[in-house]
């Protein structure tokens, strides 16, 4: 930050002002609870000068900070699992982070570090994309995953089969086996929407090449209870505390 022969560690700052321990410091800054001329500082090594404005968070706390879950509108394009494309993490940023109408949630650089994708998408599909950093969240949604519903808006073209959609929703293999009864129903003329626990990668294309469709695009609008709902493409949020898979 400045030149260390004329400066001090932050935390040493900081432990001044207070008065705490110098770990208690470099916990208020990793908690992002600490700022230098109006910019957070989350790194416990940065140096300041004298005449540098520190200031503390009002709302400050010792209290370890709480794992996040995120919420992201992948593009089409985009990986998150797959194995071509830009990672999808590349569009976790500040600027692309869709804050809530209520609640304190802040955005810090440490809530991007040990992420889980839970759920992969193809990279040629769009929609709801998690990651987390809550054990919780991972076995649900790793662990516990075949059970867990997703929904999909497929668009697709073409003539569907006769007797097709009712075969979308039972009888049709996969890889040699025979699907799980799942819900799949006409949202309009050219779109299909699915329910379906336990998806693989291809399913749903091949499904619909079996009744005599072909995919145009695919967007996962829900996980489990958690929907996408108006979160705009390329943007995320974090998952409110009220919320359960």
């Amino acid at each position: 930050m400045t030149d260390s022969d004329t400066t001090i560690r932050l935390a040493k700052r900081v432990a001044e002002m207070m008065p705490c321990s110098r770990a208690e410091a470099d916990k208020y800054i990793a908690g992002g609870w600490v700022s230098v001329d109006g910019q957070v500082v989350e790194e416990a090594g940065a140096r300041v000068a004298d005449d540098q404005e520190v200031a503390l968070h009002p709302d400050a706390t010792l209290v370890e900070l709480a794992p996040v879950t995120i919420l992201l509108h992948k593009p089409a394009g985009y990986s998150a699992g797959g194995d071509n494309g830009a990672p999808a993490t590349s569009l976790l940023t500040a600027d692309t982070l869709v804050l809530p109408d209520h609640g304190n949630q802040r955005f810090l650089k440490r809530h991007l570090g040990n992420l889980t994708l839970t759920s992969p998408l193809e990279t040629t599909s769009s929609g709801l994309v998690i990651y987390t950093q809550d054990f919780r969240v991972a076995r649900k949604l790793v662990d516990e995953g075949q059970r867990v519903e997703q929904e999909f808006i497929v668009e697709v073209a073409g003539t569907i089969r006769e007797g097709g959609l009712a075969l979308l929703n039972h009888g049709l293999p996969f890889n040699g086996k025979e699907l799980a009864p799942m819900k799949a129903s006409w949202q309009n003329e050219t779109k299909l929407r699915f329910a379906v626990k336990g998806v693989k990668p291809g399913q749903l294309q091949h499904m619909c090449r079996m009744v005599g469709l072909s995919i145009v695009s695919i967007k996962r609008i829900r996980i489990g209870r958690v929907p996408m709902a108006s979160l705009p493409v390329g943007q995320w949020r974090y998952l409110h505390q009220y919320e359960r898979f």
